[in-house]
């Protein structure tokens, strides 16, 4: 998708869900993947991105039994390999499961089929050239995705399939949920792993009488449902500048009626979900005070769609981002060898969706495997009706450690600006190792203070560690030796100087 560039992998905006509701929204503000907040980051550039070796790294791995060479791109921490078979998303009665059940339910067969398997390898042209990135482009660097090597890494956004489903051309439309990777902040709200849905609908100009695609569209609007939600749509459906009509490929009517539908498409989804959490608040609280449902569309870039949109949503006082979508890059499809159909795109993140939907207040919680928390959502998958909010079944104290320490003084971000290079200290690379050796066990990791020597320019740092399990109460003993195992690994890996 064409314009400035605010958002950078995936259409995923951020969401916000709630428990006490100011809670939810601040939290949820930050839930993993905001690509708004990965393109602000400051990341590796590329040509920088190859890390010397490490004689640790094996020199091959397994994932979901297919074996790949790794090489000095090598990132991929144990703990994410581990998770790559877990398929969470496919799990029955679990609330990311049952949240894309409910997603797949407003795009029924035969017009859309559901892709829920593939493979978290791809290749960086499948993840990225296929659709535009330039090779500069921030979501391409280390501190961000996960590389077995060079040119193959796990997904960052279950887009990395959209050409090939394209060039297959089963349907007239698909739903593609997966399990994706990023480097990310440590925090409630944010986990390298996280479950996206895309989907897509497109029309032949071949196939539609008299060649008038426009028309076809919107005769297929008319036979969809419609709601009675009130929505604010101040702006054209095209505009020069902020919004741009693909002009080369797409005339204006053929354009207003792409987005006619997929506006009236994926607000009907917005009115089910938020149909359902208004039910599950009302059972869990007989006090609920219900709130008509408003939605607005919102002007946004993406890099495979123009124009493009987010949805927000109005809900318990506070407008909510929901969904990225806008009419597919026709470059994609001409290249997928599909020239003549031209079609919508959107993508959503089902934790941000699930946290709303069940009042689940971290985002951790989605991998244990605690019955006390699994149990709550038993039958839901057979019977969407009996679906209800999380009760959470205990509050494990936290525990709170510092770990001070200079950067390397070789470093730029250490305050050698003349040799080093600008690039060679990034926060996700701490917080890779604290997850890496502590695990579920960490909440969450703030920076406290920063300082920067007047005399030598050398840069300290303080963070904060919140270990805290979601299953039981850490003792002294053990958060004791963690802290340790982090702060040895910090020395080892980072080549920092604690204080």
């Amino acid at each position: 998708m064409a314009g400035p560039p605010t958002l950078v992998i995936g259409f995923l905006p951020r969401i916000a869900a709630r428990s006490n509701i100011n809670r939810y929204l601040q939290l949820t503000r930050r839930l993993a993947g905001c690509d708004k907040c990965r393109h602000r980051r400051a990341a590796y550039s590329s040509a920088s991105a190859a890390a010397t070796p490490s004689s640790s790294n094996p020199s091959t791995i397994v994932v979901n039994g297919k074996t790949y060479k790794t090489d000095s791109w090598f990132n991929v921490p144990e703990n994410v390999l581990a998770s790559t078979s877990r398929k969470i998303h496919l799990q029955k009665d679990h609330p990311v499961s049952i949240t894309r059940q409910i997603i797949e339910s407003v795009f029924p067969r035969p017009t859309f089929k559901s892709h829920n398997e593939f493979d978290p390898v791809v290749s960086t042209f499948e993840n990225f050239d296929s659709l535009g990135f330039p090779p500069d482009h921030p979501g391409r660097a280390r501190s961000d995705t996960y590389y077995i090597n060079e040119k193959t890494l796990l997904r960052t956004h279950t887009s990395a399939h959209e050409a090939q489903l394209f060039r297959a051309s089963e349907s007239d439309g698909y739903l593609i949920s997966a399990d994706v990777y990023r480097r990310d902040e440590v925090d409630r709200s944010h986990y390298p792993i996280f479950h996206q849905m895309e989907g897509a609908r497109v029309w032949d100009r071949t196939k539609v009488p008299g060649g008038d695609v426009a028309a076809a569209i919107y005769a297929d609007l008319e036979r969809l449902p419609k709601h009675n939600v009130k929505v604010d749509d101040p702006n054209p459906p095209i505009h020069p500048e902020r919004n741009p009509l693909q002009a080369a490929h797409h005339s204006a009517a053929e354009a207003e009626a792409l987005a006619a539908h997929l506006k009236r498409s994926l607000e009907l989804m917005v009115v089910e979900i938020f149909t359902r959490a208004k039910a599950a608040a009302a059972k869990a609280d007989p006090n609920y005070v219900d709130e008509p449902l408003r939605v607005r569309w919102v002007e946004a870039y993406f890099p495979f769609t123009s124009p493009s949109w987010e949805l927000e949503v109005y809900y318990a006082g506070d407008w909510l981002e929901v969904l990225g979508c806008g009419v597919s890059k026709q470059e994609i499809l001409i290249d997928a060898g599909v020239p003549n159909q031209i079609g919508w795109a959107y993508g959503i993140g089902l934790e941000r969706i699930a946290m709303l939907l069940f009042q689940i207040p971290d985002i951790r919680l989605f991998w244990s495997k605690d019955e006390r928390f699994l149990s709550q959502f038993a039958g839901v998958s057979d019977n969407l009706d009996c679906l209800k909010r999380f009760v959470p079944f205990s509050k494990y104290p936290a525990c709170y450690k510092d770990v001070s320490f200079w950067l390397r003084s070789t470093s730029a971000a250490g305050g050698n600006t003349a040799r080093a290079n600008a690039h060679d200290w990034h926060e996700n690379d701490l917080m890779e190792i604290v997850r890496d050796v502590a695990g579920d066990t960490v909440e969450d990791v703030k920076m406290v203070d920063a300082f920067t020597h007047p005399k030598t320019g050398r840069r300290s740092m303080c963070y904060r560690i919140n270990y805290r399990s979601l299953e039981r109460t850490l003792t002294n003993a053990e958060t004791n030796e963690l802290h340790d195992a982090v702060t040895k690994s910090l020395v080892e890996k980072l080549g920092v100087e604690i204080r």
